[in-house]
């Protein structure tokens, strides 16, 4: 026979684009269209509904960068349409491209009732099949103009619509047509059907016969099909198809779980009001969906999504309450929102399950066991054991699948955390939480899966997502006719607990990955918008020192407890570690309102602290001063977590000139030479009668590089980067100024200032550094070379620390070549180490190289600053600080107490007590105190969250002092006491405790 092929699949293709597709809606008539522009920001929808119009035709420019439309949409449908199916077809100026990158529309009846959302791939209202024409049609449609700033022809390119106060006032889109039609389901079905074969066609193998019977079936079909009569037809070349649609998938086909979904960004290239509507819009679409086929299911993330719904559309959120409560519109991944997991903190990332699970618990009744992350940048290895602490034990996500360097070996499989914890996790092969139910996306998917002969299911995602829209009911019939099809993986649509039961029963003991799941791409989010990191650490630091002086206000003197306050502060800052907002991805809007937050949290915050605090200390003419400690190490006599009368931390050396100029800064302990370049050339450790600067460097070193990625410029940071550099040496300043060396630079359009100091009582360098930036595509780091020869180095991560090779030997070695740490990173040999810590970086890489003398040079270097312009044109502008140490000598534990110094400084406060007792003590130094404050429950009982931070075991004693302590039970993160748990041994000195390494326990404690 002769070869066809091409002249059979091209004529599929243009059959179904030129007359198939027009032909769903073979009659239409206008509606008529006025429109009402609100000036400013959204207005309720009453309002909305309310507001004086004016006509508007197709073709005319409406819509403002982030305004707000409300189109009047009129009609009848004419008499001769009786019984037929009939719908409006409302295009508000779409174009082809992904939905949620542009307009987008809400739909309600004169009453306010949500109908559904429609966007450019979504575009329908059904009106019904009227038993008699006349029918009249009246619609309002909420329509937002977003500006499209990624997806069109040019991205990654500089625009000033990120932000509404530079986004202009031009119209963004003309008006499509607003028209009644009916719909020829015939039509649409057998469009469906040559989509879904024409796909199939063309992942089949050549040599196949399935895909020739396909394609002889298809040319049939064809044939069957008058282009002058489709409707007369369609049904015709619908039953040409019949026999190859109904021949049946192999039994081992791989099995596709399809879970209806729409990932939303919290905020991205959209502010974050934008996106409660977004929320609104696609759950108006889903539970539409949900009332037309009984088999779809849907999931949505993130409970702060849920209580957007819930305060601001509560007729949408009832429809959702049904859908919960009939099990089809699913709550998943038990998280307030799908937050980055690399840069949260310890406490931080703990929160986010408390509050997104408690969300679920108490509006839907329902716990999750999976965690639901499909794009977040990588996660921390410390993240396991918080899974399991939560009350979780499965965990989702696709995002690995971008990596550029190393294909990821596993689908399904055991994660395994830094305490030993394992999470049962899946990856969709499909690789991407977007899919459409495409041919050649489930093929990949059953292609991809790395499983293949020990296990036979993946997930996919099903529906438009990121900006948001959801599943379409094109996706539902095609995973309809995917269920049972030859030559296709078989479809089903499944909840994610059903996909994980199924994965989990059929591949109990699959292969482990013991780590980090580094990302290797998108490592620029670690430094990107530098204050928004400050702002997200300095809140979490903030909200530690609340609860813990809250808590012993409370216990101690009666003082109030703030639980609203506490709880909304918590929600604010966990809403703002959304992974395209703590990672400095979002538009200027986003970050600039991200400041604005962060500002007013610590004011709160701070009121907080200073009510607790003057609760404690007295009356303030009492003429004493008192030194509140809040980090969980003693530190100039202060124990940790309380209070005394005398400290001599702040205090510091006087710096020395040298001869050579510069100065020394020397405590007996720890002897710092700067030199007349203000650089730090020695740091030599006195007790142990070394140095601890390589030879010929180095340190305090800033060096500047270009930093233009080939994409994604305020995500990537390329390797190439460390080509090219130049050392910021000149000084514009170097003066003594009190205890502090003052070193100021000048360097491109920018300034730096820095201040030196070396402790009185500590054998440590401390750095201040302060940067007016105004460079453009510029990365700013910060290098200390060390004449240590460590083969690995310590990083610490949530609730411990993760070690990562200094070496490349292997490209996924090669590929970390910036990573995150939070507050110290460490490295050692055998008897000496040295750390250095920071309080608002998490970017940095860490380097080796062998010198002429044979020894080991390692590098550490902190990554400040950079300045990509897309999203935001202007990242990162302005002034910036930053505090760094260096402390020689130090093991892990010295890395340890002194990040959480740095994060968490004294306090003085006057008053008429000497002293504070901590409420809470420990009797070892490698047992770390994260949280202490009073139970959510407001039963009045403390809970106190404790870890083991040295990575060894740990026999701790916990006093608890001046509370009452009537017993302790081990709990879970959201408070619950763990049933069949040990119970601390109690004895006089307090309760006792066996921790394994890095092991998290929360104590929950009764008062007697």
């Amino acid at each position: 026979m002769h070869d066809d092929r091409n002249l059979v699949e091209a004529r599929l293709e243009r059959v179904l684009r030129e007359r198939l597709r027009p032909a769903v809606h073979p009659v239409s008539t206008p509606l008529t269209v006025e429109i009402w522009s609100a000036p400013g920001e959204p207005v309720p929808v009453a309002e909305g509904l309310a507001a004086p119009t004016q006509p508007i035709t197709p073709g005319t420019p409406w819509g403002a960068p982030w305004g707000t439309s409300w189109f009047k949409v009129t009609g009848a449908v004419p008499a001769e349409w009786a019984g037929r199916t009939v719908e409006a077809v409302l295009d508000l100026g779409f174009t082809p491209r992904t939905p949620g990158f542009q307009c987008e529309g809400l739909v309600y009846r004169p009453d306010g009732t949500p109908v559904k959302g429609v966007h450019p791939r979504n575009t329908y209202v059904r009106v019904g099949s009227p038993a008699a024409g006349g029918e009249q049609v009246h619609w309002h449609i909420e329509a937002a103009s977003n500006p499209d700033i990624h997806s069109g022809d040019a991205p990654f390119q500089p625009t000033t619509k990120g932000d509404l106060a530079t986004a202009g006032e031009a119209p963004q889109y003309l008006l499509g047509e607003m028209r009644l039609a009916i719909l020829d389901e015939t039509v649409w079905n057998l469009v469906l059907d040559f989509e879904v074969l024409g796909e199939l066609m063309a992942e089949l193998p050549l040599e196949g016969a399935r895909r020739w019977e396909v394609l002889r079936s298809v040319s049939r079909a064809l044939d069957a099909l008058d282009l002058q009569d489709i409707a007369g037809t369609a049904q015709a070349a619908r039953d040409e198809l019949t026999g190859v649609l109904a021949a049946p998938a192999d039994p081992a086909a791989h099995h596709i779980s399809a879970v209806g979904h729409a990932h939303i960004d919290s905020a991205w290239l959209w502010p974050l009001r934008e996106t409660v509507r977004k929320v609104a819009r696609t759950a108006s679409n889903m539970t539409a969906l949900l009332d037309d086929d009984p088999d779809f299911v849907f999931a949505m993330s993130q409970a702060q999504q849920f209580a957007w719904i819930k305060e601001h559309r509560p007729e949408v959120y009832a429809r959702v309450r049904k859908a919960v409560a009939d099990g089809r519109f699913v709550p998943v991944g038990g998280m307030w929102v799908e937050s980055d997991t690399n840069m949260p903190g310890s406490e931080a990332m703990a929160r986010q399950f408390v509050h997104g699970k408690r969300f679920f618990l108490d509006e839907f009744g329902i716990e999750d066991d999976e965690v639901w992350l499909p794009d977040t940048f990588g996660f921390a290895a410390g993240l396991p054991q918080i899974i399991k602490a939560a009350g979780a034990s499965r965990l989702l996500t696709q995002k690995i699948s971008w990596s550029r360097t190393n294909s990821f070996p596993h689908h399904t499989f055991w994660w395994e955390g830094i305490d030993g914890s394992r999470i049962f996790t899946h990856f969709p092969p499909v690789d991407t939480y977007n899919c459409e139910m495409l041919g050649q996306q489930v093929q990949h998917a059953a292609r991809n899966f790395k499983e293949k002969g020990v296990a036979t299911c993946s997930l996919a995602p099903t529906g438009f997502g990121d900006g948001g829209g959801g599943t379409t009911r094109e996706m539902v019939a095609k995973a309809a006719r995917l269920r049972d099809l030859n030559g296709s993986p078989t479809v089903e649509w499944e909840t994610p607990a059903a996909f994980f039961a199924k994965a989990q029963a059929e591949y109990p003991d699959p292969a482990v990955w013991v780590g980090e799941l580094y990302l290797e791409l998108h490592r620029a989010t670690l430094t990107t918008q530098a204050q928004t990191k400050r702002g997200n650490r300095h809140s979490e630091s903030l909200l530690t020192e609340a609860e813990l002086w809250a808590a012993t206000a409370a216990l101690r003197t009666g003082h109030p407890y703030p639980y609203e306050d506490l709880d909304r502060i918590w929600k604010t800052v966990l809403l703002h570690q959304f992974h395209d907002i703590l990672p400095g991805s979002s538009i200027a809007w986003v970050h600039r309102e991200a400041r604005e937050t962060y500002a007013r949290l610590a004011a709160e915050l701070n009121d907080i602290i200073g009510a607790a605090q003057c609760a404690l200390a007295g009356d303030a003419s009492g003429g004493t001063e008192l030194v509140f400690n809040p980090a969980p190490h003693s530190r100039a006599g202060v124990p940790a977590g309380g209070a005394c009368e005398q400290s001599t931390a702040d205090q510091a050396v006087v710096p020395e000139p040298r001869e050579k100029g510069g100065y020394v800064l020397d405590n007996g302990q720890l002897r710092v030479v700067i030199d007349a370049r203000g650089l730090v050339v020695s740091a030599y450790d006195i007790a142990a009668g070394r140095e601890s600067i390589a030879p010929g460097q180095a340190a305090n070193l800033l060096q500047l590089h270009p930093d233009l990625p080939n994409e994604w410029d305020a995500w990537d940071v390329d390797a190439f980067y460390r080509n090219t550099g130049s050392d910021l040496t000149d000084v514009t300043g170097l003066t003594a100024e009190g205890t502090a060396v003052r070193v100021e630079r000048a360097f491109g359009s920018s300034r730096v200032t820095q201040l030196l100091s070396v402790p009185t009582d500590a054998k440590r360098l401390d750095i201040r550094t302060e940067v007016d930036w105004h460079e453009t595509e510029r990365l700013l780091k910060l290098a200390f070379p060390l004449d240590v020869k460590a083969d690995r180095y310590a990083s610490e991560t949530q609730f411990g620390h993760v070690y990562r090779p200094t070496h490349q030997n292997t490209s996924w070695e090669w590929a970390k070549f910036e990573a995150c740490n939070h507050r110290f990173v460490h490295v050692d040999e055998p008897g000496w180490g040295a750390a250095v810590v920071n309080d608002s970086t998490y970017g940095h890489d860490v380097t080796r190289s062998v010198r002429n003398d044979s020894g080991t040079t390692t590098t550490v270097r902190a990554s400040l600053l950079r300045a990509p312009r897309y999203p935001d044109p202007e990242t990162d502008q302005g002034v910036h600080r930053f505090r760094h140490a260096l402390v020689p000598g130090a093991t892990i534990g010295d890395a340890v107490r002194e990040g959480y110094r740095v994060n968490l400084p004294e306090r003085r406060v006057a008053g008429a007590v000497t002293e504070v007792v901590p409420l809470v003590a420990l009797d070892h130094e490698g047992v770390v105190v994260s949280a202490v404050k009073l139970a959510d429950d407001r039963s009045g009982d403390l809970v106190v969250r404790l870890y083991e931070a040295h990575g060894g075991r740990a026999h701790v004693t916990l006093r608890v002092e001046g509370a009452a302590a009537g017993g302790a039970v081990p709990a879970d993160l959201l408070e619950r006491p763990i049933a069949d748990a040990e119970l601390p041994v109690w004895n006089e000195d307090g309760f006792a405790l066996d921790l394994r390494p890095f092991e998290i326990v929360t104590l929950r404690v009764t008062r007697s």
